[in-house]
């Protein structure tokens, strides 16, 4: 009896821990009472009693319409309570970009054949040479000390230079004239000008990231593309892009600049447009800009273009000299000197062919600046700290052999060496994540999550980084003059931690929020059809889910018990990183296990709890950065004194 009952317990674990279809249950609980009746341990009658009680449980759960009328229905009307509400600039914020390996270690149960078959990210012929000879040489015009006591700026040869040499149209593919570089040379551009002058990095990376020139790529029509990009990558043309306001800064989509849709005369003929107002603030490149990307809530109480009376956010494209346009009194970051200010505009008419992609893209901005958001954050920030942290270790590093103190070089005491290796690691691990980040760019990847945990993770640990630097240098970094290669940086390090998503509202909200609907392979299908009232793609969502959730019940039970010694490891890894993977795939077991308990005992009340949300995106965060270590030293050729790292 007992063999007969362990058995099919036995049985049932493995199903489950296998996430088995219901006719396997079905074909066990069949095999399992029969097997008991031709053995004997239970009469006919009995076995007769145990088939009738599980038949019609059984038919319950295997028989799509049937279960979907008595368990499905009922389940979606519940959901509908309990799932979080998602405005539409919401829905659109979680549905940017796509998912990549954050999802992999999301499921649980992570492919290490798909990341080690990633391309190794590397530059061409063509970006080698524009590393080593025109960014170095950009390197030699700009030095933070010059540029911030004598020109409060980069100087006009070195702005003359980054212009002529194509800097600020890396992105611009070459049928425009600009460089078109990949995701990898354009991170490895800006960490090379980090480790010189914040001010060329940040000149460098903002007409490259989020703004005018990515955004025509994606959206603009090709009259737009063909008169501003040739100009943009020729340096002809200035951009700067206006989307923060006095009142929404991390709650960008709460802009409350607005632009009403008229007609007025323009050119001499009646035109359609929008009379905009609008007050932005800490606008990077705005002092010098000639043309300005704008970004503004469309009204339409008159309904020139339709029935909707709020289209939504919008994008425009602005030349500096329309009349109307002003910008005001030049921002001073930390007395970081790369040009930031304000700009405004008061019942400024811009006609409908400024919108960024036309009259039909009227709405569509808030969408836009998401999705170019999801891949730009992957680089500016990641890369400019990756360079910034390089500059501190390869210094410090070399400080501590030359400096002597108590009569022995000041590397020789342990307090210096415990701060020298934590600063070593945390470069090793950021700059292992912002290779990866840029490889699955240059894949053709837009990772939403993946770019939120670079940004706010290198820009974290670079933090750590500069103050430990700091702690050793001592008094060397506290007076400021030409030689002290640190001080800037350490002064600068909170921009990176509030830009592009302050970094509390980046672990708290994004990482995990968004991670956790769209990395999961089941909840956001579950809001999608229950909020579509779809029956059909619901009811298997809702069984994949609960078949997800006891297959990871299973797994860490597993994986727990016996340490995780039968989980694979890839064929083709480093022997001696063997245990890593095993302990990344248990853990992103038990991470999933905890995302579906907390999301069933809190519901939507989750996106609230950011202490909550916080501790779990860390974890993702965590796993993301380890399969990005292991994945550059099998990248690197699987150096031996990399090990420690």
């Amino acid at each position: 009896m007992l063999i007969w009952i362990g058995a099919v317990l036995g049985a049932g674990f493995i199903l489950t821990f296998h996430q088995a279809r219901m006719t396997w249950w079905a074909l066990l609980a069949g095999l399992w009472i029969l097997a008991g009746w031709m053995l004997g341990i239970v009469s006919p009658s009995t076995a007769g009693v145990m088939a009738a009680a599980a038949a019609p449980i059984l038919a319950l759960l295997t028989f799509r319409p049937l279960r979907s009328a008595l368990l499905s229905r009922p389940a979606m009307g519940a959901f509908r309570q309990i799932m979080p509400r998602m405005s539409a600039t919401e829905q659109a914020a979680v549905e940017a970009g796509n998912v990549w390996w954050d999802a992999e270690l999301f499921a649980g149960r992570p492919d290490w054949r798909r990341l080690l078959s990633t391309p190794s990210p590397s530059l061409t012929a063509e970006e080698q040479r524009f590393l080593d000879v025109e960014t170095e040489h950009l390197c030699d015009l700009a030095n933070d000390w010059e540029t911030t006591s004598v020109w409060q700026d980069l100087s006009p040869e070195a702005w003359a230079y980054a212009k002529d040499k194509g800097f600020l149209g890396m992105i611009v593919p070459k049928a425009y004239g600009g460089l078109g570089f990949s995701a990898y040379a354009h991170s490895q551009v800006i960490q090379k000008l980090s480790t010189r002058c914040s001010a060329a990095a940040v000149s460098v990376m903002v007409p490259n990231s989020l703004g005018p020139a990515e955004l025509l790529l994606h959206y603009g029509t090709e009259d737009q593309k063909d008169h501003y990009l040739p100009r943009l990558a020729r340096g002809e043309e200035i951009p700067c892009f206006a989307l923060t306001n006095p009142y929404a800064g991390s709650d960008a989509a709460a802009i409350t600049d607005t632009g009403v849709v008229c007609k007025q005369m323009w050119n001499g003929e009646e035109t359609l447009g929008f009379r905009i107002s609008w007050r932005k603030r800490y606008i990077t490149l705005a002092p010098v800009a000639t043309v300005l990307g704008l970004a503004f809530r469309a009204v339409d109480p008159d309904g020139l273009l339709g029935d909707e009376a709020e289209p939504g956010i919008t994008c425009v494209l602005i030349p500096r000299d329309h009349p109307g346009v002003n910008i005001g009194r030049r921002h001073w970051p930390l007395n970081a000197v790369f040009q930031n200010g304000p700009t405004t505009g008061d019942d400024v008419f811009v006609p409908m062919e400024m919108v960024i992609g036309g009259r039909a893209q009227v709405g569509a901005g808030w969408r836009m600046l998401m999705e170019c958001l999801a891949a730009g954050r992957a680089i500016s920030l990641p890369s400019s700290n990756v360079g910034m942290s390089k500059l501190a270790v390869g210094m410090v590093g070399a400080y501590v052999a030359i400096r002597r103190q108590f009569n022995q070089p000041i590397g020789a005491f342990e307090g210096v060496q415990e701060a020298l290796a934590r600063m070593a690691g945390h470069l090793y691990a950021t700059d292992a994540l912002r290779r990866l980040a840029a490889a699955a760019l240059d894949q053709g990847e837009k990772p939403s999550v993946v770019s939120a945990i670079a940004k706010y993770h290198v820009t974290e640990r670079a933090r750590t980084v500069i103050n430990d630097a700091m702690d050793v240098i001592g008094g060397k970094g506290v007076c400021m003059g030409p030689s002290n290669y640190l001080a800037r940086a350490y002064q600068q390090v909170p921009i990176a931690i509030t830009v592009e998503g302050a970094n509390i509202m980046t672990r708290t909200l994004i990482i995990y929020g968004q991670g956790a609907i769209r990395c999961h392979p089941y909840v956001l299908t579950l809001m999608r059809t229950a909020e579509a009232g779809e029956l059909k793609p619901f009811d298997a969502a809702l069984f994949g889910y609960v078949g997800f959730l006891f297959r990871n019940m299973a797994r860490a039970l597993t994986f727990g018990l016996t340490g995780g010694v039968l989980i694979g490891a890839p064929r083709d890894a480093a022997p001696q990183l063997k245990r890593y993977y095993r302990a990344a795939t248990r853990l992103s077991t038990l991470l999933a296990l905890a995302s579906d308990l907390s999301m069933a005992t809190v519901g939507g009340a989750l996106k609230r709890k950011g202490a909550m949300t916080g501790r779990l995106g860390d974890i993702l965060s965590q796993l993301f950065i380890l399969s990005s270590v292991l994945k550059r030293f099998e990248d690197e050729g699987r150096p031996a004194e990399d090990l420690p790292f």
